[in-house]
């Protein structure tokens, strides 16, 4: 709300010279809106602008000079006996109050109330206020709003269980654009109309992750380079990130599945434990693919450092030799691998279990890391793999 001013995470701003064919073309987009897939109906709401009364009192200037009382006279009288005036101000210590005189309620309760309220004229006589204006109800605005110079209504709604955010306002988007073509949705003059919510820090939000993920990525590279100084072995150690990726999609694809974690322990069921329930591709999830990058490359710097120094000791010159070191090597790394992957999942299991404020945050963040560091695990057997491979093809060309 303090972003976008509507109470509601989507909507539609309609601005134009007036509020009439403000309200007008609100209430045409909120009909189109209701069919729109993954809009729930019952959310979509126009504000509703016109149709709150007002009572005016139009002064009837040549009326007015034919009885010879100015206009301050007329206005002063209905100012003091509608609203009321302040004609001095009590001290009472150190506190101020203003003396204020108005009408009784009995005496300006209602428009013929207000019609016998006299006006003294020149010569003395008073003049009922009917005889110098006109004074009736009229339909006006409940509340008048403005952006950016223009008058502006809302249009709110909200989205299904399970959509997107994102989707839904491009879906609507696109529906209210093909009305405009087909004629069924037409705009007065100077109107228009434009989406917006809490989906925009979505859209602002891919648009950076576009080029920090990418950046991430090649600065994990380039640290993992000045490692092993060897561009074959950052690759080797970089693949653990590949596998991590594809476990924290794994988890997110398993989360939408119905029969995902669907039975109890000790009379807890695991789906309402672990907030089960289909997850959406949003800041928070790509936030959390950021933190398990960083750690997905554990396991593989810990077996990769141990690797490249059993094969400088041994130096094995065939492929026995060489399985022989891999296997080693990695038979001595297995226990802190699984140890430094144990923590990460540990440490998760709170958060991926909470429940109240910024839950809804935290849970989407923490779930592809969870899910990554457990088939990262297999880095176990992937690393000592590619590294066997690659000794292996140097043993088989030095021959």
């Amino acid at each position: 709300m303090l972003q976008s001013g509507m109470r509601a995470p989507m909507g539609v701003k309609v601005k134009g010279p007036d509020l009439n064919s403000i309200e007008t073309v609100g209430l045409e987009i909120e009909k189109l809106l209701k069919e729109v897939p993954g809009i729930a109906p019952a959310t979509v709401l126009a504000d509703r602008i016109i149709g709150k009364p007002y009572l005016e009192i139009r002064i009837d200037r040549e009326a007015i000079a034919r009885y010879g009382v100015k206009l301050t006279q007329v206005q002063n009288a209905i100012e003091m006996a509608v609203g009321g005036k302040t004609v001095t101000t009590t001290v009472e210590g150190r506190e101020r109050y203003p003396v204020r005189i108005r009408y009784p309620r009995e005496l300006r309760s209602s428009p013929e109330d207000l019609a016998r309220v006299l006006i003294a004229a020149p010569g003395g006589a008073q003049i009922p206020l009917s005889q110098l204006a006109v004074i009736d109800y009229v339909r006006g605005p409940q509340v008048i709003k403005s952006e950016d110079t223009f008058l502006t209504g809302y249009v709110v709604f909200d989205k299904e269980p399970g959509a997107a955010e994102v989707d839904v306002v491009n879906r609507a988007r696109q529906h209210l654009q093909d009305k405009r073509e087909s004629g069924a949705l037409t705009l007065p003059a100077g109107v228009s109309y434009s989406f917006a919510g809490s989906y925009e820090n979505q859209v602002r939000s891919e648009k950076k992750l576009a080029l920090i993920l990418p950046l991430a990525l090649f600065l994990i590279f380039l640290i993992l380079y000045f490692q092993f100084r060897s561009t074959l072995t950052t690759a080797m150690v970089f693949s653990g990130i590949l596998v991590a990726w594809a476990g924290g999609f794994i988890l997110i694809w398993l989360y939408g599945q119905s029969w995902f974690l669907d039975f109890s322990v000790f009379g807890v069921n695991l789906r309402a434990l672990f907030q089960v329930q289909p997850v959406n591709l949003s800041v928070a999830i790509w936030v959390g693919f950021l933190a398990l990058f960083g750690i997905a490359t554990d396991d593989g710097v810990l077996i990769g450092t141990y690797l490249d120094q059993v094969f400088e000791k041994r130096r094995p010159d065939n492929v026995a030799a060489v399985r022989e070191a891999t296997v080693a090597a990695a038979l001595k790394r297995v226990r802190p691998a699984l140890m430094t992957a144990a923590t990460t999942i540990l440490a998760l299991l709170p958060v991926l279990t909470s429940t109240g404020r910024g839950s809804d945050i935290m849970v989407p963040m923490a779930i592809p890391s969870f899910g990554g560091m457990l088939v990262a695990m297999l880095t176990l057997f992937v690393v000592p793999g590619l590294y066997a491979w690659r000794a292996e093809t140097q043993v088989k060309t030095r021959r």
